[in-house]
C-alpha cells in the first residue's frame, strides 16, 4: 500500500462532512478559531504522537490496546481495549441515525422526518438496522470493506466541492448569510458552555490511531507511515477550517436552525444546489454518498466493535462464555451483548421529547466517550517517552525527552478535560428539568459503558474459581 493511500483510508474513517456541523452549531463562527488552534496544538501533535508509537511497533497489528500493553502492562491494556470497544457503541447508534435520516431525505426529499416518525420508531428502526448489520455482518463485512474507500472518498470530494463553490459563490458576488463577517465574529466567547462542546470537536477529528493497523502493509513503515500521518493531520485542517468558513456563506451563525446537527449537511448542499440553479441535485447526490459512507462504516464498526473484545483482550480479564465463537468464528456472545447495550442507550433516549433531540444527545454522548478513549493514545506516548531507553521508535516526534513529555501531558490533560465538560448538556438551558434529564442521562451511560468494565474481570474469576470447585 502507498503512503497516500494509508492517508485517504485513515481520513475517511476520522472524519465527514458531518462532522463539520456539530461543532459550527455549537460555537458558531468562532469555531474556526478553535480549529485552527486545535490543528496546531492538538490535531498535528495527535497524528505524530500515533506515527511515533505505531513506527514503534510495527508487528504487534498496532491497536490502541497493543500499545498500552506493551509500555504499561495487561491490566491497563485490558481496560484500553474495553474503553475503546464501549466508546463505539454510542458511535454505532449515531451512525445507524443517520442511515435512516439519509434514507428520509432520499424518499421524502425534505426534512419532514419528524412529521412522519415517532422517536419511539426512530428508535426501533435503529435498533432493527443495527441487528440486520450483526445477522448479516459477514456478508457486509467482505462487500463494504471496498464501498467504505468508494464512500469516504466521495464524501471528501463532496466536501472539496461544497468549499470550492461556496468560495466561487462569493466571487460571483451571492451574499454572505452570516453578518457581520468581520475579525470580530470568530472571537470566541469563552465560557462553560464553550469548553462543555469543545469534546466534540476532539470526537470530530479523532481516530489517528487507527492508521496503526495498516501499518505493516506499507512498503517503508518507518519513513512512509509518518508521511501518511501528516497527509492526515493536513487534509483534516483543511476541511474543517475552510469548511466551517463555508458553512458560513449558507448559514447564519447567529442564528442557525435547531435540527443542524441532524440536518444541516442535507440544507447545505440544497442551498448549494439552488444558488448554482440545478435545484436539489447536489442534496440528492450527497444523502446517496451520505447512505453508503454510513453503511459501509456500520459495517467496519459492528465488526471490530465485538471483535475487540475476543481478539484484543488478556484472556484472564474476560469471562469464556463472552469470548466463545460459532462454527463460523463469529463471537456471538459478543454480538448479542452489543446489541443489548446499543438497546439499553435506546430506551435511554427515547425518554427524550423528538427526533432532533435523541439525535443530538447520543451525538453528544460520543463528545464524552470518545476523547476518554482517546486519552490513552497520550497516556501510551508519555509511558513509551519515560522508558525510550527501552524501545525502539524508527520516527521520533520531538526529540527532546523533557519537551515530548510536555507535549504528550497537555494533549492528555487537554483531552481529559474536554470529556469531563461533556457531561454538561449542550441544548438545554442551565438547572431546567430537560437539562437535568440530560445530564443524569449522560452519567448513567458512561458508567453503564465504562463501569461493566469492572464487572467483567470479576465474572472471569468467579467463572475460574467455579472451574476449579467443578474439577475438585
Amino acid at each position: 500500500m502507498a503512503w497516500p493511500v494509508l492517508g485517504l483510508l485513515v481520513f475517511v474513517t476520522v472524519i465527514g462532512f458531518e462532522n463539520i456541523l456539530y461543532p459550527f452549531q455549537n460555537q458558531g463562527l468562532s469555531v474556526v478559531f478553535s480549529w485552527v488552534f486545535l490543528l496546531l496544538a492538538y490535531i498535528v501533535p495527535y497524528a505524530l504522537i500515533s506515527a511515533q508509537i505505531g513506527t514503534t511497533f510495527t508487528h504487534d497489528g498496532g491497536g490502541l490496546a497493543t500499545w498500552v500493553r506493551h509500555t504499561s502492562g495487561d491490566t491497563l491494556g485490558y481496560w484500553t481495549s474495553w474503553m475503546y470497544w464501549s466508546s463505539t457503541l454510542p458511535y454505532l447508534i449515531d451512525v445507524s441515525n443517520s442511515v435512516i435520516v439519509a434514507f428520509s431525505w432520499l424518499i421524502l426529499g425534505d426534512n419532514s422526518l419528524d412529521r412522519h416518525m415517532s422517536n419511539t420508531w426512530f428508535g426501533i428502526l435503529t435498533f432493527v438496522v443495527i441487528l440486520i448489520f450483526i445477522i448479516l455482518e459477514n456478508l457486509f463485512t467482505r462487500s463494504l470493506e471496498v464501498m467504505s474507500l468508494i464512500g469516504g472518498a466521495a464524501m471528501f470530494l463532496m466536501g472539496v466541492l461544497f468549499v470550492f463553490m461556496a468560495a466561487a459563490g462569493v466571487a460571483k458576488g451571492f451574499p454572505i448569510a452570516t453578518q457581520p463577517f468581520n475579525l470580530a465574529a470568530f472571537k470566541p466567547h469563552f465560557s462553560t458552555h464553550y469548553f462543555s462542546t469543545t469534546g466534540l470537536l476532539i470526537f470530530a477529528t479523532s481516530g489517528a490511531e487507527l492508521g496503526a493497523t495498516y501499518i505493516g502493509q506499507l512498503r517503508n513503515p518507518k519513513k512512509e507511515f509518518p508521511k501518511a500521518m501528516w497527509m492526515l493531520a493536513l487534509m483534516t485542517g483543511f476541511l474543517v477550517i475552510f469548511g466551517s468558513l463555508a458553512l458560513s456563506v449558507f448559514f447564519n451563525a447567529n442564528h442557525l436552525p435547531a435540527d443542524l446537527k441532524m440536518n444541516g449537511s442535507f440544507y447545505a448542499f440544497k442551498m448549494l444546489g439552488e444558488q448554482w440553479g440545478v435545484g436539489k441535485l447536489f442534496m440528492y447526490m450527497f444523502a446517496g454518498t451520505q447512505l453508503v459512507f454510513m453503511l459501509a462504516q456500520l459495517a467496519v464498526l459492528i465488526d471490530a466493535s465485538s471483535r475487540v473484545l475476543s481478539a484484543d483482550t488478556a484472556i484472564q480479564f474476560m469471562p469464556k462464555w463472552l469470548l466463545q465463537k460459532n462454527k463460523q468464528g463469529r463471537p456471538i456472545h459478543s454480538y448479542i451483548f452489543t446489541a443489548s447495550l446499543c438497546l439499553f442507550l435506546l430506551l435511554m433516549s427515547s425518554t427524550l421529547p423528538n427526533i432532533n433531540s435523541v439525535f443530538n444527545w447520543l451525538l453528544n454522548l460520543n463528545g464524552i466517550v470518545s476523547p476518554y478513549k482517546t486519552c490513552w493514545v497520550f497516556f501510551a506516548f508519555v509511558s513509551l517517552r519515560l522508558q525510550q531507553d527501552k524501545f525502539q521508535s524508527s520516527y521520533v516526534f520531538i526529540k527532546n525527552q523533557k519537551l515530548a513529555l510536555f507535549v504528550g501531558a497537555w494533549c492528555f490533560l487537554f483531552t481529559f478535560v474536554c470529556a469531563t465538560m461533556g457531561f454538561m448538556p449542550q441544548e438545554a438551558a442551565w438547572g431546567t428539568p430537560a437539562f437535568m434529564h440530560q445530564l443524569l442521562m449522560n452519567i448513567v451511560s458512561v458508567l453503564v459503558l465504562f463501569g461493566l468494565g469492572f464487572v467483567m474481570p470479576v465474572l472471569a474469576r468467579l467463572e475460574l474459581k467455579h472451574q476449579h470447585h467443578s474439577l475438585n
